[in-house]
């Protein structure tokens, strides 16, 4: 079958990138052909056997999401002028979603889309105008995937008739071959970590994923480590001017990186403070890298932590984040525990499910 996806996709990095690509290798490798329609960038190109259209516009975050509805669905009339498409997939329920739906309609082609997390915690919640344009994606998309049980639930609570029998988990899942444990310390040796515990963040730099809280958490630490920040976004500037302001003593932001699986190896445990997530991609690829966890009791997030792996915390009190980073830094036997048990764990998402009704 010919399968089009709409949505993020490496090079750009992010969560919905990575279940595309995924799902993308695993229906090409299943003898499937796929064509992914994504943001505008100056570095995009075929991989994995996957056709990968970029489309036109701005590559600035707040701007580039505007303009993409527009030319994705553009991008996608152009395409089923060339190939007879069989299925089409957004990814994210606006724009992606909806210029999925749409087009798919047009066409009378089977049209999926998946949440992913923020369009419904985020965009449905926090803004009133984007609820009527989300509910007619999901109302005219032939079937809804949420990748966490915690999303499935808020989709239904739109109350979109017939919502509930139309919407399937989807789970995220981790490549266990790329996230392995490593001895490779080149990563430490590059910013000279060798002589104490790391504790890293990998994310999006958005009020969302709560750093504040993590530097916070640092200041009143009974413990001495390093706290790596891997990522960027709208909040870097500010967080990294609180460091130098605050003299918050060993934190390093290395911006985004392209080798997060070269990256986790070298932490002691991984932390998730956010105040809202889906599912929390970064938690099972650092439990297949045998690394402890730290998350937010929220969300998808209290569907992968569980106390043989890691600990849940209250992400608005730093007390919370500070205490559990502290148990499991001061305490070697407790923190070896929990890795003896993280790869078993991960192997619990590492299967990828192709979600179509026609490919079985």
């Amino acid at each position: 079958m010919k399968i089009a996806m709409v949505g993020q996709f490496p090079p750009h990095v992010g969560g919905v990138g990575v279940h595309i690509h995924t799902l993308s290798k695993k229906l090409v490798e299943e003898g499937h052909e796929v064509y992914v329609i994504t943001y505008p960038h100056k570095e995009i190109k075929d991989i994995d056997g996957i056709h990968v259209i970029g489309t036109k516009g701005l590559n600035i975050p707040g701007v580039r999401g505007l303009m993409f509805k527009k030319n994705a669905k553009k991008a996608l009339e152009n395409l089923l002028e060339k190939e007879d498409i069989d299925i089409i997939h957004g990814h994210y329920l606006f724009p992606a979603g909806a210029a999925a739906v749409e087009v798919g309609n047009a066409h009378n082609i089977k049209t999926y889309v998946t949440a992913h997390g923020s369009d419904m915690f985020e965009l449905y919640k926090s803004q009133p105008l984007m609820r009527s344009p989300i509910k007619n994606v999901l109302k005219n998309a032939d079937g809804v995937f949420a990748v966490s049980n915690a999303l499935r639930h808020e989709i239904i609570a739109t109350g979109v008739v017939g919502i509930a029998d139309k919407t399937k988990l989807s789970w995220n899942s981790v490549d266990i071959d790329r996230f392995s444990p490593n001895n490779d310390d080149s990563f430490k040796k590059e910013y000279k970590l060798t002589d104490k515990p790391i504790v890293l963040f990998v994310g999006n730099l958005i009020k969302r994923k709560n750093v504040d809280s993590l530097l916070e958490a640092k200041k009143i630490a009974n413990s001495d480590y390093y706290l790596v920040v891997v990522g960027d976004g709208p909040l870097y500037k500010k967080l990294t001017k609180k460091v130098e302001e605050e003299n918050i003593r060993d934190v390093i932001f290395t911006g985004s990186r392209g080798d997060v699986e070269n990256i986790i190896p070298s932490c002691d445990v991984l932390v998730l403070p956010s105040f809202s997530e889906s599912f929390g991609l970064v938690l099972i690829e650092a439990l297949a890298c045998e690394k402890p966890v730290i998350g937010s009791d929220v969300g998808g997030i209290t569907e992968i932590i569980n106390d043989k792996v890691g600990l849940l915390v209250n992400p608005k009190k730093v007390s919370s984040i500070a205490h559990a980073i502290d148990r499991i830094v001061n305490d070697d036997e407790f923190r070896n525990a929990l890795s003896m048990n993280a790869r078993n764990r991960a192997r619990d998402f590492s299967e990828v499910t192709i979600p179509y009704d026609e490919v079985q």
